[in-house]
């Protein structure tokens, strides 16, 4: 019986939990308003967020974006903007998580043929980017209140190169609509 509890809690992963953008390797601090961002393209980490899938396995880059509000005004963030800039200028735009489903094509199905007279067995593959945790833990917040913290992924369909930074634009003041400045962070 201990046995099998020991294997039991070797397979249970670790819970999923975000740090302030402070803890993160990469973040920036403008008039109090602090992002941090984290590309997730392999080990343990991975599998932590996203279980057994693995985006960047299929040619998308997950980053993890976490803003903390210690500007003491709300922030609109529903207009944020985030763009991939490689070291050669090349952009790449964030894709929405709804969307990242549908970036890798439906595969043709397997057929088994039955017995004679009862048909085939059609034996299809689930699409690997259509897992909870893409969209679950994608950026989905639109209000900031002064003092909060908000996180989640933006997903972006590229590979992580040296010398890549992300831009970050649209945040706004959210009584007066006063735009924020913008967030370049290099991403390693």
């Amino acid at each position: 019986m201990s046995i099998a509890a020991a294997f039991a809690a070797d397979k249970t992963p670790p819970p999923f939990k975000v740090g302030s953008p402070d803890t993160l390797p990469h973040h920036q601090t403008n008039d109090k308003l602090t992002i941090g961002v984290e590309p997730y393209e392999s080990g343990e980490r991975v599998k932590v967020a996203f279980g057994k899938v693995d985006p960047y396995q299929y040619g998308v880059l997950p980053v993890l974006v976490v803003i903390q509000n210690d500007t003491g005004k709300a922030i609109s963030v529903d207009h944020l903007r985030a763009e991939y800039v490689g070291p050669n200028h090349d952009r790449v735009y964030a894709t929405s998580a709804k969307d990242v489903r549908y970036l890798r094509p439906p595969q043709r199905p397997n057929f088994i043929d039955g017995p004679a007279g009862r048909g085939a067995k059609v034996l299809a593959k689930k699409n690997p980017l259509d897992a909870w945790e893409i969209e679950g833990r994608a950026f989905a917040a639109q209000m900031l209140p002064a003092g909060n913290t908000a996180s989640g992924f933006l997903y972006f369909q590229t590979g992580l190169e040296r010398g890549a930074t992300i831009y970050i634009t649209g945040l706004a003041e959210a009584a007066t609509g006063k735009e924020l400045l913008f967030f370049e962070l290099p991403l390693n």
